[in-house]
């Protein structure tokens, strides 16, 4: 089904599925695979697009500020403590833990230093903290506050505030901070229950005045540790006005730009989780894009302080332009099955936070088939790709014997062609009559029933599931460290490259088996070998999960190929092959004398 082999190529003068027709559905693939990449980033931004309302708004990073203060330290403004302000004297902690998560705030800034997801493991086997500790320590921690002003935003990020409880909360509950001082006031309120949804409500005043300060999740996450974790397709903000969904890519986020609602939901993603705002008046909702820069080693397993490489750090912030922010909050990892389950105010789900890009059509089917064999037949995810890869192999069974049917048709009348080809051989490629030989040609093919792109078919299938496989393993994370006999993780190259090499000796072993009678010794060489080593290179490079299914599927191949084989249509296709062969050989050896 996704092998790369020749079935049933025919002759160049048999205009049909011959070596050209194959290497141009090659060619057509390693567009699709690498060329997509490229497309895939031009999604179409948000709707409405403003600059910042204030010129301080290029300072887009809060000032570096420590998780667990030494007690204390004054507040930032103002330099006079009076009787009617609230300030703790002394740096807390409150933990608010239920059965997904453990967070951990600090009222220095009412926010949060550790976001721990119970559920899932980082790649060291402990549990997942979704803080990215090195960007929030330069760029703000989670639930901050953004304001247009620099100065304000670092008072509020500096302040001490008084929180309603400390120590453990377990949700369900609600947790406060108020902050008063200098006729600044602050009151951020969090309200949490048994899912990763949390609401928040935020208000500031200035003498009494409103002043917009958005919530924010400013630095990426914690799963981010690699190159290619930040440059991941992933790594986006992305957003949902009208039920249309939108990703912008990381390389076309501006720093500090503010859009514009109604948003029915917005944040910012990676790879596997996201940090997603539901606002409770999604008109009046305001989003700043926050995008940073810092360095991290090029080798996360052997860092050299030499060698390190700036990545993209994203991040975002929402508010209300009435004033007071009243907010629902998701926090947690990109698991199609949760997402389909939140809705926003305005109706649409987060589902489309899992970008499938533009094979989502195909893409979303196929994991919802893995999953349903997942939980249904088989628990393990490498045996439900494998599964799944046997039902899709049957389903095209047919397809493959009517690409036998059209490549047996097209070598009955190969004489014929040939014959046509000879008449017409005098004249020179520029001549108008060589025209004529192509209507022979088309004439003789549709009276005797070929279709020249019968044999086409399998192709046109084959290579859309292949890259919308490569979709499905890219982007869902329960494939994320999910195990498979040696296999630790699906989502990760094999590291034995056990995979890659079966996927190179299935391709070989489907060039061999099939028969190729129209096609050229050298270019049949040339599809036997180089195209499996080129594809064997690629798939080096690509999670282990698409490796499995492409060997499966071409292992699954050969035995329909060998049973095809066996039947009275395969056999007159050999007969056809030998007598082919013998043929040329009998033309070269007559050339020689």
């Amino acid at each position: 089904m996704a092998e790369i082999r020749n079935p049933n190529q025919q002759g160049s003068g048999g205009g049909g599925q011959d070596s050209k027709t194959i290497l141009t559905f090659t060619a057509l693939f390693l567009v699709i695979l690498f060329g997509m990449q490229y497309f895939r980033e031009k999604s179409a931004p948000p709707q409405q697009q403003t600059k910042q309302e204030q010129s301080s708004a290029s300072a887009a990073s809060t000032a570096p500020h420590p998780a667990e203060p030494p007690a204390n330290v004054p507040a930032a403004r103002p330099a006079a403590r009076q009787a009617s302000d609230v300030i703790a004297s002394t740096a807390t902690t409150t933990v608010v833990e239920n059965e997904l998560y453990r967070i951990t705030f600090t009222n220095r800034g009412a926010q949060v230093t550790s976001w721990v997801l119970k559920k899932y493991k980082d790649n060291d086997g402990k549990p997942l903290d979704l803080v990215n500790q090195k960007a929030a320590e330069k760029f703000g921690y989670p639930l901050s506050l953004y304001t247009y002003d620099a100065g304000l935003r670092d008072a509020l990020a500096k302040a001490m505030y008084v929180p309603s409880a400390t120590g453990t909360l377990n949700a369900p509950g609600i947790l406060s901070f108020d902050y008063s001082s200098g006729g600044l006031a602050v009151h951020k309120t969090f309200s949490f229950d048994s899912s990763y949804v949390l609401h928040a409500k935020v208000t500031v005043t200035e003498d009494g005045s409103p002043v917009q300060a958005l919530l924010a999740w400013p630095a990426g996450f914690g799963d981010q540790v690699t190159l290619q974790d930040y440059s991941s397709s992933g790594n986006e903000i992305a957003t949902s006005q009208g039920g249309k969904a939108n990703a912008t890519k990381y390389k076309k986020v501006a720093n500090g730009d503010t859009l514009r609602g109604p948003f029915d939901w917005a944040g910012v993603g990676d790879l596997y989780f996201a940090a997603i705002f539901l606002p409770d008046a999604p008109g009046n909702a305001t989003l700043v894009t926050l995008h940073n820069t810092m360095t991290v080693p090029k080798d996360a397993v052997h860092p050299d302080p030499a060698q390190v490489e700036s990545v993209s750090v994203l991040g975002a912030a929402i508010g209300d332009s009435a004033g007071p922010l009243s907010i629902r909050m998701y926090v947690g990892p990109k698991a199609l099955n949760v997402l389909e389950s939140i809705h926003s105010t305005t109706g649409p789900t987060l589902e489309h936070v899992v970008d499938f890009g533009w094979f989502g059509v195909v893409a979303k089917p196929l994991f919802l088939g893995m999953q349903f064999l997942y939980d249904h037949v088989v628990p393990n995810w490498g045996w439900a790709i494998l599964l799944l890869t046997v039902f899709i192999n049957l389903a095209m069974l047919p397809t493959r014997f009517q690409t036998m049917k059209s490549s047996l048709k097209m070598q009955r009348i190969q004489p014929q062609m040939e014959a046509i080809k000879a008449k017409y051989a005098k004249f020179k490629a520029t001549d108008p009559r060589k025209q004529d030989m192509q209507k022979e040609m088309f004439a003789l093919q549709k009276s005797e029933g070929v279709n020249m792109f019968g044999g086409c078919i399998p192709m046109l299938i084959s290579y859309p599931l292949l890259y919308a496989f490569y979709e499905v393993l890219e982007n869902v994370i329960e494939l994320r460290h999910a195990h498979w006999l040696w296999l630790h993780d699906l989502s990760a190259p094999d590291p034995s490259y056990i995979l890659p090499v079966l996927v190179v000796v299935s391709l070989f072993l489907m060039q061999y088996i099939t028969p190729s009678p129209g096609m050229d010794p050298t270019q049949q060489k040339m599809m036997a070998f180089a195209m499996p080593v080129f594809f064997g290179f690629i798939v080096l490079h690509y999670g282990a999960g698409l490796s499995l299914y492409w060997a499966g599927s071409n292992f699954i191949s050969i035995v329909q190929q060998l049973v095809i084989n066996r039947t009275g249509m395969g056999r007159e296709m050999r007969e056809l092959a030998l007598k082919r062969a013998a043929k040329k050989k009998g033309n070269v050896v007559n050339a020689r004398r």
